[in-house]
């Protein structure tokens, strides 16, 4: 704790982030810092619904600037994102800016500190897809060389980023907080119980599936083949669903899709990781699952064209693209969901153990206190 007096006495972090998955993931640093950290929230994710589960789910920094730039073109959003957080940094210096993944708001907050001249943390870093297609490669590509410090969760990003040409003095292997924040928050096994039986689900008799990223929702083709390969899956399917995901099966009349599948909410993170926790398998394009299922050990068929997390495949995830083969990826689970269930349980995680964020904040603390 001597490393919080001393932040407190002399610098304050400021945290930049806008979407629900930074959040959840910067709740233990959050936890860390606690008073010495402040919170600039873009509002990159401006559903009302998901921003108050958002809310909910991550400690109290010191101090909290929301922006709400939700509902922007991207140009628009960055633009307005760097100005505005520029401003924030400008009226309150911090010591250090910290910045988790690859979204448009992590790529903000990167730019108004380095137009601020305050150093820069990115978590998160050296992830690579090598897919230019892809807005969030770019994103986290500059970021990282913008970055003083950079925080790898595994020794490949850290290769990635040596071979880059990042300097060796600022790069720190942490693991990820995905670790820590699924772990406080996982609900006890009643808890999860109860979150299944209100759902009317078995434990290893349904999947679980989240889609919204624009690969698989913005392309009405890809949008239908996706719903209709989960839709033909023996168990039940259970989706939550995004509000971009919503939008865009409405545009593009797909509602009778959802027919043949469970509905559902966004739901809280504790009754997301619960779902998880008890699906046979899930099916997503998101970047966290990849990594919570890893703790979890449950496994995921990821739709994508590329993953920037390679270091699951193989072991917890099959990637597949979006198209006909995702039903196969999944029924390939099912054969045998005990058997796969115990294997998987022997995998460690590849994303650490402990406490990532000790490791981050010690990082940052070696990085201040140079001359």
């Amino acid at each position: 704790m001597q490393y919080l007096a001393a932040v407190r006495e002399t610098n304050i972090v400021t945290i930049v982030c806008g979407t629900r998955p930074e959040l959840i993931k910067l709740a233990p640093l959050v936890d860390h810092f606690g008073s010495a950290c402040t919170m600039i929230y873009t509002g990159q994710h401006y559903d009302r619904s998901m921003y108050s589960l958002i809310r909910r789910e991550v400690p109290e920094p010191g101090a909290f600037h929301e922006l709400r730039l939700g509902g922007l073109r991207r140009g628009d959003q960055l633009g307005r994102a760097v100005s505005a957080v520029d401003e924030v940094l400008a009226a309150h210096r911090p010591g250090a800016v910290i910045v988790q993944g690859d979204t448009t708001s992590a790529l903000a907050g990167a730019l108004a500190a380095n137009a601020c001249d305050v150093p820069l943390v990115h978590v998160e870093a050296g992830l690579r897809s090598y897919d230019r297609a892809m807005p969030e490669e770019h994103n986290r590509v500059l970021i990282d060389h913008l970055s003083d410090l950079c925080c790898a969760p595994t020794s490949l990003n850290r290769r990635n980023l040596l071979g880059e040409g990042v300097a060796e003095s600022r790069i720190a292997v942490t693991g990820n907080t995905v670790v820590e924040a699924l772990a406080h928050a996982l609900p006890s096994a009643d808890e999860q119980d109860v979150v299944l039986g209100d759902l009317g689900l078995k434990p290893d008799r349904y999947v679980l599936a989240t889609i919204h990223r624009p690969e698989n929702v913005d392309d009405a083709a890809n949008l239908e083949i996706v719903l209709r390969e989960l839709g033909g899956l023996p168990l039940p399917v259970v989706l939550p669903l995004h509000p971009r995901t919503a939008a865009r099966i409405t545009e593009f009349g797909l509602e009778a899709l959802l027919h043949g599948l469970q509905v559902i909410e966004p739901q809280p993170y504790r009754s997301f990781l619960a779902l998880a926790h008890g699906s046979a398998v899930v099916v997503s394009d998101s970047g966290g699952i990849q990594e919570e299922v890893s703790v979890l050990k449950r496994p995921v068929v990821v739709v994508r064209r590329s993953t920037e997390r390679p270091e699951i495949e193989g072991t917890f995830g099959t990637l597949v693209p979006p198209g006909p083969l995702v039903g196969g990826a999944v029924l390939a689970w099912l054969d045998d969901v005990e058997g796969h269930r115990a294997a998987l349980r022997e995998i460690p995680s590849p994303y650490g153990t402990g406490s990532p964020s000790e490791l981050i904040a010690s990082a940052v603390r070696r990085m201040l206190d140079r001359p």
